[in-house]
């Protein structure tokens, strides 16, 4: 099974080229899924309450949105939670490789979306590295219309895509339909599996 890490900049398409690498007959894991589970459970609100209070919790749930304010504007707190976070996400992707890897009939291809793939210095845990990019205009609109506060804190700590494009073994492009980005996807995979049969 080719273990495949799937990244890209904010609005750049990361989560519908990895719905495409599902459909295509990939199996998938978004990092920020894991994260978004992570934070529902009660040792992580209580940890974030401790450390922040009541105000990033909402209905006795984490906002999120309160959270990334909060650390996306500073370095310090940003730290302290990606120490929390990232041993937790690395051991559930990892025992999510695990069961892919001991099915009965699994998958030829593990595809895993990792926001931070690059700066995190993640990229020699996976057999190959996809980047997506979009035009720029694109992705502010994706990001608008997504609401996300804290985008200037988020966008300054990630490389820009031209330099993760360049990282990348592939790089797909997401400027057109969905269906383009779909015939994007399965050129990768159908060029993944090829290396695979050689």
């Amino acid at each position: 099974m080719l273990f495949v890490g799937l990244t890209g900049g904010i609005g750049s398409g990361k989560s519908e080229a990895l719905a495409a690498c599902e459909r295509l007959g990939a199996a998938v894991l978004s990092s920020d899924q894991v994260v978004h589970e992570l934070l529902s459970t009660e040792e992580l609100r209580e940890l974030l309450a401790t450390r922040w209070g009541e105000r990033v919790l909402g209905d006795g749930a984490v906002d999120r949105a309160a959270v990334a304010e909060i650390v996306f504007e500073s370095p310090e707190e940003l730290r302290w939670l990606e120490g929390v976070l990232f041993p937790r996400v690395g051991a559930r992707t990892a025992a999510w490789r695990q069961e892919q890897e001991a099915a009965e009939r699994g998958p030829d291809i593990a595809v895993v979306e990792v926001p931070l793939l690059f700066e995190a210095g993640i990229a020699e845990a996976f057999d190959a590295t996809i980047a997506v990019v979009s035009d720029e205009e694109t992705r502010r609109q994706r990001a608008e219309d997504r609401s996300h506060r804290g985008v200037g804190g988020r966008t300054s700590r990630q490389l820009t895509q031209e330099e993760k494009a360049a990282r990348a073994d592939y790089v797909v492009r997401n400027d057109g339909s969905l269906a383009d980005l779909e015939r994007e996807v399965a050129g990768v995979l159908d060029a993944l599996r090829e290396g695979v049969r050689r």
